[in-house]
Parts: C-alpha cells; structure tokens; sequence
C-alpha cells in the first residue's frame, strides 16, 4: 500500500529519480536557472530547499551532509560559497516556479525554478539593490534618533580646558 506516500515519483524508479534530482540540484546551483516540466521542478524544489538550508551553516559535517546527495564537488563549493553568502538571513522560500508555455512536442507543463536571490531582473525592478535583503515583518522596528539632537551633538565641541600652573 502507499499511504501517505505524498512525494511525486516521476514515473521512475528509485535509483534513477535520485540521480536526476541530484543532477538537476547540481545544475541549479552552478547556473541558478534551469528549465524544466513542471513536475520535475516542484520536486527539485522539495529536494534542494534542505541542502541550501544546511549551507548556512559551514561546518564539515553539514558539507558531508550535502555532498552525500549532490555527489559534485564544484557545487558544494558554489553552494557554500557565494549562495550561502546571499542566503544566509533568508528564512526558507529559496526557489522559485515560474509556469511558462506547454513544450510544442508532447504539450507537456514547462516551467522555470531559480534561485530567488540571484535573478538581478526580478531585483532591480523592486528598485532593491541586488544581494539587499527586504525586510520581514517579524521583529519590531529600530528607533532611531530624532535629527535635531544628533546634529545637536556633533555641533557642540567637547573641549576641554586645561588648569592654569602658577
């Protein structure tokens, strides 16, 4: 029986659906877009979102960790390098599907997974620079000194008179 069975199998067996994730997680990270159906996309999803959560922490185990399913060292690098750099304060919500046109041969869904913080396009429309993180609405919002009195400040001189020697 396959109760709660939920993850989409691909029509593959298992061995050869881990590889193709593997390789499409490994192609994701090296070019930070690739096309794909939409099927095969969702689930690259759910199977990358973990490995770029274990990237925020650079430690040797969790590089083990992301290796024993990536199996390519040029993306572990890339991975813990510049990705985990732009990531870092990211709470989850690393890729994004975009649909696109069915593929004219068999008409099957085509869409497009990225990475959300490397599409400049998407970035620079926002008016955000590009690696600039928005802000969340968690937390509460700092409190910064009225104007006036910073001014006030770095106009007054802080001098200091020496006592006369008799």
């Amino acid at each position: 029986m396959r109760h709660g069975k939920t993850f989409n199998h691909l029509s593959r067996t298992a061995s050869h659906r881990k590889s193709l994730l593997a390789n499409m997680a490994t192609s994701l990270i090296i070019h930070k877009r690739i096309t794909t159906t939409q099927a095969k996309a969702k689930a690259l999803r759910k199977y990358v979102e973990p490995l770029l959560t274990k990237a925020k922490d650079d430690s040797t185990h969790s590089r083990r960790v992301v290796f024993s399913y990536l199996k390519n060292k040029e993306s572990i690098v890339e991975l813990f390098g510049p990705i985990a750099l732009k990531i870092g304060d990211r709470p989850g919500g690393y890729t994004r599907v975009m649909k696109l046109m069915n593929r004219k041969g068999d008409n099957a869904e085509m869409a497009i997974i990225e990475l959300v913080d490397f599409n400049e396009a998407l970035l620079a429309e926002k008016g955000t620079k590009v690696g600039a993180s928005k802000r969340t609405r968690r937390g509460k919002a700092k409190v910064v000194a009225p104007a006036k009195e910073v001014a006030a400040k770095e106009v007054a001189p802080a001098t200091e008179e020496a006592p006369e020697e008799n």
